[in-house]
């Protein structure tokens, strides 16, 4: 039963920072989109991709965080 508490743990860690680390990722990302824009165009597509990927990793992150349960308690089966 060890296996099913460590599970039992990440998931309740996964969602209580997961949203609070989604929201700061989007946030970032938004600003190093705001940031791009004052940049010159050479400059400007660098800050943009690094936008994108924060946006795009607190999406993800969001997700994950939403499917937590989910995903602990098919863990879970997996190991009986």
């Amino acid at each position: 039963m060890g296996m099913v508490d460590s599970l039992t743990g990440v998931e309740g860690t996964l969602l209580q920072l997961g949203p609070i680390i989604s929201v700061i990722l989007i946030v970032l990302g938004g600003l190093a989109y705001g940031l791009a824009q004052t940049q010159p165009s050479d400059q400007r597509g660098k800050y943009i991709t690094t936008a994108y990927a924060l946006i795009a990793g607190g999406i993800v992150v969001a997700a994950i965080t939403g499917a937590a349960t989910l995903i602990a308690s098919n863990s879970a089966n997996l190991l009986k």
